[in-house]
């Protein structure tokens, strides 16, 4: 599984960069209102985003246009940013004309704001790079997001759409909305390809109480043999 960053805080990119095991970032309109981002700075923003983890890393980068042609205008634009830009869009009927119109111009699409088998379906059918289910929402309606996400695998893996994509490249599900180390545990044993988490969450998944435990006994032993 690779670990994509959900988050529009530098700072953040740059502390989990420094970790190595940063693969992509994820954004959108709320995280980049979250740090006070200002519309005459968001180009800049994803660009300075783009330089931190490198050209190797995915950062998805959303679109908030709403009808097929200005997504598309939208998207191009944001495509000009960096060569690792890919134009997050969400799932709806506009959506997947805009997602197969730029694939068509070989322009990656991460299709988020997915929820159901169905959905994701539709996003791979149109040309989606990335598809991104939601874990937390679900939860937030008493939901199994899980079994979501597990459904949402198995049924794009039962089919070959690389003739969809950008470039041939095999789909990717990203466990978007991640609020749990324990939600990264689960969507890697169901097979998800990458989980998208908030940097809270990504400090947590390298804690464990043992980890603690152990280290705290063998400083007391080092301790002990320095005084001896």
């Amino acid at each position: 599984m690779k670990f994509f960053l959900d988050t529009a805080d530098l700072a953040e990119i740059e502390e989990a960069a420094s970790w190595g095991a940063l693969a992509g970032v994820t954004t959108n309109p709320s995280l980049y209102a979250k740090i006070g981002g200002r519309l005459e700075n968001f180009h800049a923003h994803m660009k300075r985003i783009c330089e931190i983890v490198g050209p190797d890393c995915p950062v998805s980068a959303e679109s908030v246009a709403m009808t097929r042609d200005e997504i598309v205008r939208d998207g191009l634009e944001l495509a000009e940013i960096a060569d690792n830009i890919v134009v997050k869009i969400p799932t709806m009927v506009e959506g997947l004309a805009a997602t197969r119109a730029l694939a068509d111009q070989n322009v990656p699409v991460n299709m988020t704001l997915c929820f159901s088998v169905p959905q994701a379906l539709l996003a791979a059918r149109a040309g989606a790079r990335y598809i991104s289910p939601f874990i937390g929402r679900f939860d937030d309606i008493s939901d199994d997001g899980l079994a979501q996400v597990g459904n949402i695998v198995q049924a794009i893996g039962n089919y070959d759409f690389t003739n969809n994509t950008v470039n041939g490249e095999q789909i990717e599900i990203i466990a978007a909305s991640v609020r749990s180390a324990n939600h990264v545990t689960q969507c890697a044993l169901m097979g998800a390809d990458i989980a998208t988490v908030p940097f809270g969450v990504l400090k947590k998944m390298v804690q464990h109480p043992l980890t603690d435990r152990g280290l705290d006994s063998f400083m007391k032993d080092w301790e002990k043999v320095q005084n001896a």
